[in-house]
């Protein structure tokens, strides 16, 4: 199994500086990969771009591009040109946002999710095929039947044979759409212990597709803290990050972590948890996160204890962890980095 960083939105606490100083740390440790994300702050082409000229052997990925940000061809030009400044070692995470960011940010209706990404991961790989561009779908149409458009073919060739496309999906079908149509999954709020329940729409989309599990990463995020206890600080971080996604990430009728949450069996805590995140009492919707919960979908504990939970996440059918230190400081996510290097070596 291998390790990867996640450094989420820019521009939260550490400078520019700090984060570069924690991915060429990481870089130097050996981690796989590196992934920023984006929702209505920072964008994540702009930090990937930046990085990409001062590394030299990890992986950098989106985790992810809204796709309701950007047209198809759009993210095949930003991919291609990723490509060719990494020299082959991008990776492509999309992501369907949600219906708030989706609608009230980028002006896009959420809608018809399923066909929406089907059609916008065709026209992408079309694109980095360098095919010209001609394409009728449902949801996209290309060139616009009615005017002077042209089918046009990208006019820079992309590093790698074929980009790896990941996706952002967490619901039964989105995660079944995945193990159709993509290269890897990107979830969260992920818990080994309930593998089969967060996998088993993967596994169904890569039988229905005539495909082999090994040719989709299992790629989950998650929150890391090492030391002989999570200690308040830390804790509450990952406290905080549970509930926001589990209370407070959509609405109470349209809310993709609640509802896989209650999938795992936490379905009266999700419940407690979304009504008083709801309800403005954000404090006592953290401490009502089960702490089984906590323990299942992060990374904590002593050195010893997070070595045998990588174990139980590699057994799960986990390729690549990402996480995020549980600490607002530069030394302290590079040390933690440290000692997840460390962890990982006596698997």
């Amino acid at each position: 199994m291998k390790l990867g960083i996640q450094l989420g939105y820019w521009g939260l606490g550490l400078t520019g500086a700090d984060q570069l100083a924690i991915v060429q740390e990481a870089e130097r440790l050996g981690y796989d990969s590196v992934f920023a994300a984006e929702a209505y702050g920072s964008d994540t082409v702009s930090i990937l771009g930046w990085i990409a000229g001062q590394t030299s052997t990890i992986k950098i990925g989106s985790a992810i591009m809204q796709m309701p940000a950007r047209s198809a061809a759009m993210t095949a030009m930003t991919a291609a040109t990723l490509d060719n400044l990494t020299e082959g070692r991008f990776i492509l995470g999309l992501g369907t946002s949600g219906p708030q960011v989706a609608e009230g940010w980028h002006g896009q209706r959420f809608g018809k999710q399923l066909k929406r990404t089907r059609e916008y991961v065709e026209v992408v790989r079309q694109a980095l095929r360098r095919e010209r561009l001609e394409y009728h779908g449902e949801t996209i149409d290309l060139p616009l039947p009615d005017g002077p458009g042209k089918a046009l073919k990208l006019t820079i060739t992309p590093v790698q044979d074929e980009i790896p496309i990941y996706i952002a999906a967490i619901g039964p079908n989105n995660t079944r759409l995945v193990g159709e149509i993509a290269d890897g999954l990107l979830p969260m709020m992920f818990s080994p212990e309930h593998a089969d329940t967060a996998l088993e729409s993967l596994w169904e989309g890569v039988e229905k597709a005539g495909r082999q599990r090994s040719d989709v990463k299992v790629c989950p995020s998650t929150s890391l803290h090492i030391g002989e206890d999570p200690g308040q600080a830390a804790e509450g971080m990952m406290r905080g990050m549970a509930a926001l996604y589990v209370g407070g990430m959509g609405s109470r009728e349209k809310n993709f972590y609640n509802a896989a949450v209650s999938r795992y069996g936490f379905e009266d805590a999700a419940k407690e948890v979304q009504d008083l995140y709801l309800s403005g009492k954000k404090l006592e919707a953290m401490a009502a996160i089960p702490m089984e919960l906590l323990q299942g979908i992060n990374l904590f504990g002593t050195r010893d204890q997070v070595t045998e939970r990588l174990r139980v996440f590699e057994s799960a059918g986990v390729d690549t962890i990402v996480v995020t230190p549980a600490t607002t400081t530069r030394d302290g996510r590079i040390a933690q980095l440290r000692e997840l290097a460390a962890a990982a070596e006596a698997i």
